[in-house]
């Protein structure tokens, strides 16, 4: 496994440990390479002895994509091992284009790679989501060689926990969204879907609680979402946790009404599954990978008309045998595609193309 960093709580790190223990409980060897590992159990080794490890072309090179990268952009051109591209998605530059000139670099930088590696080739292009691996496929990869694993996660981790709800509002209804605050995952927009919504009746006393991190790099984002929350005077009944921790963040599901997600750019999104497995109903827009993600499991809307979100969430708030729908849905979907023994499978599955050789 290559991985530009490895660290707890992040998507891609829970992703490359998940897959190394699956394969590791189908009997294979597995080493993780990164620049950095922070926190983890997981010994991690420096890629600058990934081609001594690599013995030969029966061996297998996973690198997960998430970033511009020229350390695996090299490695896998000069390896002889068999190679798999597990691709994360680049967020495109544009959703950073009035924020942060760093950001639209280094995106830049990172969908620019795309086609480098879509130029070699490689055995497999594994992706999170079918949207993810039409960026291959859009480039001349044959399908043939992809195929979608939806990616490991810590979720069983999280509904284990005793929930701590201490700092949890427990408004009437709790809108819930989770993920890093960013241009490109429509905050904005789901102010003002939730202005519409204290604007009713039924949403009156109604709280929004949004749980993530402000990269310092985007500090205007962040401002400009504090102005956006005061100009319609929502200082009140709008909370943000940057610091929560994962039995805060267990209550936030229990306690939510609703998880609404209206981002405008998903390779995957995980905390639509988070939701899901913890029953918690789910709304989201239609947007890249997450109609995929949700399927029959949640409500999806073409567009994020303000005033249609919010009256979905009134309706789920004041309808029980609606929510009680979708949790069954949630928790049957979580079960079948994305429990870990179903994403073991399905990774089982992919890699049969190595194996059966």
């Amino acid at each position: 496994m290559l991985v530009p960093g490895v660290r707890p709580h992040d998507a891609v790190s829970n992703d490359v440990l998940g897959m190394t223990a699956a394969l590791r409980g189908d009997g294979h060897e597995v080493a993780v390479f990164a620049l950095e590992g922070e926190r983890v159990s997981e010994p991690v080794l420096h890629p600058d002895a990934l081609h001594d490890w690599l013995s030969g072309p029966d061996d297998v090179l996973v690198y997960h994509y998430c970033v511009g990268w020229d350390i695996a952009l090299d490695a896998m051109r000069r390896t002889r091992a068999r190679r798999v591209v597990r691709y994360h998605n680049v967020t495109p530059p544009e959703f950073f284009v009035d924020w942060s000139p760093g950001y639209v670099a280094a995106c830049t930088a990172g969908r620019a790679q795309l086609d480098d590696f879509a130029a070699l080739q490689c055995e497999l292009y594994l992706g999170d989501s079918p949207y993810n691996v039409e960026d291959f496929t859009s480039r001349g990869v044959d399908p043939a060689r992809c195929a979608v694993v939806a990616p490991f996660h810590e979720i069983g981790q999280l509904a284990s926990l005793a929930p701590q709800p201490a700092r949890i509002p427990d408004g009437a209804p709790l809108v819930l969204t989770v993920g890093r605050i960013s241009p490109n995952k429509g905050y904005l927009q789901l102010v003002d879907a939730f202005a519409a919504l204290r604007a009713e009746a039924a949403g009156r006393d109604a709280h929004l609680l949004v749980i993530g991190k402000l990269d310092p790099n985007l500090s205007c984002y962040g401002e400009a979402l504090d102005e956006h929350i005061a100009g319609h005077g929502l200082d009140d009944c709008v909370t943000i946790l940057q610091d929560a921790n994962g039995a805060e963040l267990r209550a936030a599901f229990e306690r939510a009404t609703a998880f609404v997600m209206l981002s405008r750019h998903e390779g995957f999104c995980v905390p639509l599954v988070e939701a899901m497995a913890l029953g918690t109903p789910v709304v989201a827009l239609g947007s890249s990978a997450m109609p995929s993600t949700v399927a029959d499991a949640g409500i999806v809307w073409e567009n994020d008309d303000a005033h249609l979100i919010a009256a979905t969430v009134a309706r789920l708030h004041r309808d029980e045998s609606l929510r009680e729908a979708l949790r069954t849905r949630g928790h049957r979907r979580y079960a079948t595609a994305f429990a870990p023994d179903a994403l073991a499978r399905e990774l089982r599955t992919a890699f049969a193309r190595f194996t059966s050789k």
